[in-house]
């Protein structure tokens, strides 16, 4: 039996955030020997390699000026300044947390999508984006005690994630995902690259940490071909409430790894930022179901 564009996506979806949580948890473990850009350097070759040798053993290579594309370029943007900011955040702050608020992420496609793209959203769903944004509050707890940069690093994540997201559902559809996931990889390296001396210079690697950093490599290729292949085979709507699915991978990863335990007020804001992004499906299945009877039933009248 053959599956259906959402259903390919949903699955795409969550191998993508399996791949991403592994990803995080052996870069947190590698952070106290080196600093985030040698991380991002290091990785970015391995992933630059591996993804160029698939490439091209499924004949995916193209033109660099393919790349050159408004859409490709500003997906890169954002997705350089997403992996700066949450791998900031994760040195210092447990994994779920970190994943907790990035559950937020629905909701800010949402918004970008109706401000940006143009897509109709009613009072319902902006009332849950609202929502939504309280839980966030509640897991970061504002505050002298509760903020910190860490916080503020995710959410910036969180922000350029959804611009990254929205920028590659409008990358056209002749472009392999390989050469996308390829310029990411490229372009992860030279920015790491430059970072690198800024942010404290570069360590001598033992051999323990560079095959974490490769295995991580593995784990973030596998995320990055994942997603935008969801992203581009199903419907956003659809998919993207599987995100929630790098929730429960960070809790399990930081339970074991790190002895992180979510405390009340991360479960409770948790909870809330779901329920709304849950809603915010619904609505927006029910406004698609509603747009599709409405074509269906003036198709016909046409027909009469």
């Amino acid at each position: 039996m053959s599956l259906s564009r959402n259903t390919r996506g949903a699955l795409l979806m969550m191998a993508a955030m399996a791949g991403f949580s592994g990803n995080d948890a052996l870069i947190k473990a590698v952070t106290p020997v080196m600093n985030i850009g040698q991380i991002m350097c290091v990785r970015g070759i391995v992933t630059t390699v591996l993804v160029f040798f698939i490439a091209r053993h499924f004949g995916a290579l193209r033109p660099l000026r393919v790349l050159l594309q408004p859409m490709i370029l500003l997906r890169v943007f954002f997705e350089i300044l997403a992996a700066i900011s949450y791998l900031s955040a994760i040195t210092t702050m447990p994994l779920a947390n970190a994943a907790a608020i990035l559950q937020a992420l629905p909701l800010v496609v949402t918004l970008g999508a109706a401000v940006f793209l143009g897509e109709p959203v009613g009072w319902r769903r902006w009332t849950a984006i609202a929502v939504g944004f309280v839980g966030v509050l509640i897991i970061i707890r504002p505050g002298p005690e509760g903020f910190g940069l860490a916080s503020l690093y995710v959410l910036l994540c969180t922000f350029f994630t959804a611009a990254r997201d929205l920028a590659t559902r409008q990358v056209r559809s002749e472009v392999p995902s390989l050469m996308v996931t390829l310029a990411t990889a490229v372009t992860g390296c030279i920015a790491g690259a430059l970072l690198t001396q800024p942010m404290g210079g570069w360590r001598p690697m033992s051999a323990e940490s560079f095959a974490i950093l490769l295995s991580a490599s593995v784990l973030v290729l596998v995320g990055y071909q994942c997603i935008i292949i969801a992203m581009r085979t199903g419907e956003i709507s659809f998919i993207a409430p599987f995100r929630y699915f790098a929730l429960l991978w960070a809790i399990v990863l930081g339970m074991i790894f790190f002895g992180d335990m979510p405390d009340l007020p991360m479960l409770a804001g948790m909870t809330i930022v779901i329920a709304s992004g849950l809603y915010t499906f619904h609505r927006e299945r029910k406004r698609q179901d509603a747009a599709t009877a409405e074509s269906a039933s003036s198709a016909a009248t046409e027909k009469t």
